[in-house]
């Protein structure tokens, strides 16, 4: 079975195809920022992307006969994790979102694809609005604000299913703790496949990372909000994106780069590395709180995972709690792949988005 896989970044389309479990194509298309100026909104770009997608498939030779074409979920309404059929409600609901991000283009363009051209069934899977909280960890110190379930759900899933598979079990009769070390880092605990508790990796909270400040005094931030220096825009980049976590402390976003100045002795970089593990190392034991000590085991993703100091402090910090697992990096291409795979072959069930 041939399957299509589509997931949009804010400045890149990567594509895949796979035969059953092998790929047989992977390309990124990188969009400049002159390119996307001319778009007013992420969904503008919706037939512009697309047709990148179908020219380079045509450029590598490859028949649109596809069984099933998925793409990365965008920011829906919250939902427990799954691969979702693309519905005429799902496309409405991305078009009228009142967020947005360049992942809302992928069941667009899947279902585009699918629908006029290949003639088959169009998917998302796990997206980062997997929503499976328990109702203590929804409930946070003010009913005016719950907390909110956003993070990596798809290369968590994956990546816990693929550790369940590696030692013989299903995901579904493990307690786990996973954690994704990126640009944002979330620290999920997943219990007999569903995730219960996860820190909003996509508005700050939780343990400092690249590009989050992570949870920040609260009285202190109100008092910065009201001090006549920023306005709201500035605020928020203080708690996610350039302005905030390591890059706020050490001007780069590169985690590559900081490693590099860590290994050449610059204290300060080494310093701010230990606070983010420090961070992180608390959030994983937190979550062992939530399983009462019994966890089956830790596992550390993420590009970040590819740094042996980081995960070796890691393990030295939490090992106690659980055996601690690395299975660096992601592959989004292939865990959407599977997914699809996965129901068109009858031994999952797609579900409905309602």
């Amino acid at each position: 079975m041939k399957v299509l896989v589509i997931n949009p970044g804010s400045t890149s389309t990567k594509i895949a195809v796979f035969e059953d479990e092998k790929q047989i194509f992977k390309y990124s298309i990188s969009h400049s920022l002159e390119e996307l100026a001319g778009y007013k909104t992420v969904i503008d770009q919706l037939d512009f992307r697309k047709q990148l997608v179908l020219d380079e498939l045509k450029k590598a030779g490859i028949a649109l006969d596809f069984a099933a074409v998925i793409g990365r979920g965008g920011l829906l309404k919250p939902l427990e994790g799954g691969v979702y059929e693309v519905n005429d409600l799902m496309k409405k609901d991305i078009r009228n979102s009142t967020h947005s991000h360049a992942s809302d283009l992928g069941c667009l363009i899947a279902s585009d694809i699918a629908g006029e051209i290949a003639g088959c069934r169009s998917f998302i899977a796990d997206p980062v609005v997997v929503d499976e909280l328990n109702d203590e960890a929804r409930t946070s110190g003010s009913p005016l604000m719950p907390r909110i379930s956003i993070w990596h759900a798809l290369n968590q899933k994956a990546m816990a299913r693929r550790f369940a598979k590696d030692n013989n079990k299903n995901y579904e009769d493990l307690n786990l703790i996973v954690c994704h070390l990126g640009g944002g880092i979330s620290v999920a605990a997943h219990e007999h496949g569903r995730c219960v508790d996860v820190n909003n990796a996509l508005d700050g909270e939780g343990p400092m990372a690249p590009e989050r400040a992570g949870t920040l005094p609260a009285a202190d931030l109100v008092r910065l909000c009201f001090s006549g220096k920023y306005d709201m825009k500035t605020i928020l980049s203080f708690i996610a994106g350039k302005e905030s976590g390591v890059s706020a402390h050490l001007g780069t976003n590169d985690m590559r780069e900081v490693e590099d100045r860590v290994n050449a002795g610059d204290e300060k970089a080494k310093k701010v590395i230990d606070a983010m593990i420090y961070h992180v190392a608390k959030s994983i034991a937190a979550q062992g709180a939530v399983f009462c000590g019994k966890v089956d085991g830790i596992i550390i993703t993420g590009g970040i995972a590819h740094w042996k100091y980081v995960v070796e402090e890691l393990k030295r910090r939490v090992s106690f709690l659980a055996p601690v697992h690395i299975y660096a990096g992601e592959d989004e291409l292939e865990a959407l792949a599977l997914n699809a795979l996965a129901v068109v072959r009858g031994e999952r069930e797609a579900k409905e988005y309602k």
